[in-house]
């Protein structure tokens, strides 16, 4: 089946160019106008998608080449734009940067080139003029198969400025479709994990949104990059689809957290949990004193328990439950701030304790692919199980005694991580489980059985 789906890349020579200012700006842009607008992001950042669905109402995906594999990024940008009339996706880094080591994989010019995509590259001019020209032309040049098919200026100061970038770009071939000045009015804060997610500020980030849409509509050439997406052609690819459980089995209760304290997930995760026969139910582990009625497996995915540890910890209530349904054997699966969570303690504030371990705030950034084998048969994989993960926290966990470790990493050093207890899965690595299915299945069935 081949499948045409309007779309552009929005990419850029370095982070803080402004990518996601104008990928934002433009997806609210094109919703405003009755569009149907799918958002996608290029790489592991879970917290640009929560911008990407305020502007469109739809759920922000990722497209990951070394966490799912390149073979998926075309499938799984199809399933997320299922119906849609155009689909924006914001890159990551600079065009070029990918998984360390690994040339161009899961790089922004990489899966453009998977979706046969058209790039806009938005460049941040406000230190330069003429030498925009050179910069423009070697992000075109660089690699045949990447398209570079329009610039986007931001940042420019004045209508002189202006005019001599336009001047210098004349040579180069590659058309400008927009000019966006300073305006700190679009400006998001960020903290020590990058920017404040939307469910931490949701009116702010309403207003910041809409900010972005004004000034994209403003200075950009909407109808010209409209035309520019119409003209990417098809994909010969088909869509993604969670595989399906027998219509007749028990529906076991998943619940998975939420709120502000939990927003790191991937949309495609309670997707696959849901096809896999669950009941998926959100719940909020700063306000819900209960887990959702039913509770037969526990899903706590990343996000910010070192913002929120007070209230977390104040929620004692909830920290029971969890411990009881856990060390009662029912399968919970959490991933980095649920790993936290699970612990006897966070800086020094009960949790759970659910894990024989504490955990900390740490100076030391943690960041980057790992590619890991599960070294201990839990209610995720089993032993030998190859799957590739993403770390990124500033926290350190200390563990005592009583649990296997989950993963073995190879690199950038080997070594064990993570825990296996009991029906638990705990630990640092962010795993996308639409590259391996079974994952789900297996968690499901075992909700089920326990």
């Amino acid at each position: 089946m081949v499948t045409s789906v309007p779309r552009l890349v929005v990419a850029a020579p370095s982070s803080g160019s402004g990518k996601t200012t104008v990928a934002t700006g433009l997806m609210a842009a094109f919703a405003a106008r009755g569009l149907g607008v799918s958002p996608h992001k290029v790489g592991p950042d879970y917290i640009d998608p929560g911008y990407h669905a305020l502007a469109t109402g739809r759920a922000g995906r990722n497209l990951d080449a070394y966490l799912c594999g390149p073979e998926l990024m075309a499938p799984l940008f199809l399933h997320g734009s299922r119906g849609c009339d155009l689909a924006v996706v914001e890159g990551v880094m600079g065009m070029f940067d990918g998984a360390a080591g690994e040339g161009e994989l899961a790089s922004t010019a990489h899966v453009a080139k998977l979706l046969r995509a058209p790039v806009v590259l938005v460049v941040d001019a406000s230190s330069q003029s003429r030498s925009v020209a050179a910069l423009v032309h070697g992000f075109a040049s660089w690699d045949p198969g990447v398209r570079v098919a329009g610039v986007i200026l931001n940042k420019v100061g004045s209508d002189r400025h202006e005019e001599l970038l336009r001047e210098a770009l004349d040579s180069v071939g590659v058309p400008v479709f927009g000019v966006l000045r300073r305006a700190p009015q679009v400006d998001t804060p960020s903290r020590h994990l990058g920017l404040v997610p939307v469910a931490e500020r949701r009116a702010a980030a309403v207003e910041a949104v809409a900010a972005m849409a004004a000034q994209v509509s403003a200075g950009c050439d909407l109808e010209g990059l409209l035309a520019l997406a119409r003209g990417a052609g098809a994909l010969p690819d088909e869509a993604w689809r969670a595989p399906s459980a027998a219509a007749d089995e028990v529906r076991p209760v998943v619940a998975v957290a939420g709120g502000a304290a939990f927003t790191f997930s991937y949309a495609e995760h309670t997707e696959l949990l849901a096809a896999a026969g669950a009941e998926v139910v959100t719940f909020d582990p700063l306000r819900d004193e209960e887990l959702p009625e039913g509770t037969r497996g526990l899903v706590i995915g990343g996000g910010f328990p070192e913002v929120y540890a007070a209230e977390l910890s104040a929620n004692e209530p909830l920290r029971k439950a969890v411990a009881e349904l856990a060390l009662g054997g029912a399968p919970v699966a959490a991933e980095c701030a649920g790993l936290l969570y699970l612990c006897r303690e966070l800086d020094g504030r009960p949790l759970c304790g659910v894990l024989d371990a504490t955990a900390r705030m740490s100076e030391r950034l943690t960041l980057g692919y790992r590619d890991a084998v599960a070294v201990s048969g839990s209610v995720l994989a089993a032993a030998g199980t190859r799957m590739r993960g993403h770390e990124f926290h500033r926290t350190v966990v200390e563990p005592g005694a009583g649990a296997a470790p989950a993963w073995g990493v190879r690199a950038p050093q080997r070594r064990v991580e993570g825990f296996v207890q009991q029906g638990v899965h705990a630990s640092y690595l962010h795993t996308h489980w639409a590259a391996e299915p079974g994952v789900a299945r297996r968690f499901v069935e075992r909700c089920r059985t326990s």
